[in-house]
């Protein structure tokens, strides 16, 4: 049996949106032994297919993807449960001999994959009840003041209006009686892999942003109108999920609340879909150990990935 150690190889394609990661994955497929996990918080999703630009049914057919379709949008899916999730893949397609390829643009699951989980408290129901009750009663300000007394640093970088973070931030010191920071300085278990790291992008800014524009455009061309009609005539789904809050559903979601009209839909979700892209390449310019690769190049970037195949085996 093969044993899952620290040499065991992993194949990460990550990169912002849009930049053709899911081609170039589909595409390795031919000449490696690899299967593929998508690294998507929005792939997780059923009937969420045209504003992710989730691969299409033949292409899931000929190329299965693992961690697509997981979870209805009412559900909650969270990084611990992806770890989780991505772990138990990996190991699958490593017992049968073959390798984990990790493909998608959630930089945050990456981070949690290959770093590990801080040990946080799980969710008292009873104290988060507690704390909602003393937002309503004294108000975000005053809780954010006495945060600041607790976990400074937590304060600083959390929001006063941010009331999920805040929440949870306290919450975790109710329970363990440490603040977030100290729990988070302690690192979990690290990727029992030898992981070969690739980022996909194109060569300048102005590609990617003209590459969103049209991809959203034929987004619309494509249905995606309908696409959020459907879940937005469902009566358990609202703009706070996280389902919803992704980049193009909320947008849509506003519009078809008539909060804005069809052109401001429109110029907001290009300009989100933008933002999330520089955030992702502000993620990954800080990132270690990665070979990048021109997506307008996609044959240069095939030979790369491949040569470097040869010191994974």
């Amino acid at each position: 049996m093969i044993k899952i150690t620290s040499y065991s190889p992993a194949i990460c394609i990550m990169g912002p949106t849009a930049s053709g990661k899911t081609k170039l994955a589909i595409t390795l497929k031919k000449y490696l032994p690899v299967e593929l996990i998508s690294v998507d918080s929005a792939l997780i999703y059923r009937d969420m297919n045209i504003g992710t630009s989730k691969p299409t049914t033949e292409e899931l057919i000929k190329t299965p993807h693992r961690l697509i379709n997981i979870r209805d949008p009412s559900q909650i899916y969270s990084v611990s449960d992806f770890r989780i999730d991505a772990l138990k893949e990996m190991s699958n397609i490593t017992l049968k001999g073959r390798i984990p390829l990790l493909v998608g643009g959630s930089m945050l699951y990456y981070k949690i994959l290959f770093t590990g989980l801080s040990p946080l408290p799980p969710a008292n129901q009873i104290i988060r009840k507690y704390i909602q009750q003393q937002i309503l009663l004294q108000g975000k300000e005053i809780l954010h003041h006495k945060l600041q007394k607790i976990d400074p640093i937590s304060a600083s970088k959390i929001h006063k209006n941010d009331q999920k973070r805040l929440s949870r931030a306290l919450e975790v010191y109710f329970i363990s009686g440490k603040t977030l920071t100290e729990l988070t300085k302690i690192s979990g278990q690290p990727l029992p892999y030898h992981v070969k790291q690739f980022v996909i992008a194109p060569s300048n800014r102005t590609l990617i942003n003209k590459r969103i524009e049209l991809r959203y455009y034929k987004m619309l061309e494509s249905g995606f109108e309908t696409e959020v009609q459907k879940l937005f005539s469902r009566k358990d789904l609202h703009i706070n999920l996280p389902s919803i809050r992704c980049v193009g559903y909320r947008q849509m979601w506003l519009y078809l609340s008539n909060k804005i009209n069809y052109n401001e839909m429109i110029s907001s979700s290009i300009c989100a879909t933008k933002q999330l892209a520089k955030h992702q390449m502000t993620w990954l310019k800080k990132w270690n150990s990665l070979h990048w690769l021109d997506s307008d190049k996609p044959k240069q970037a095939l030979n790369i990935i491949l040569k470097n195949y040869i010191n994974i085996k």
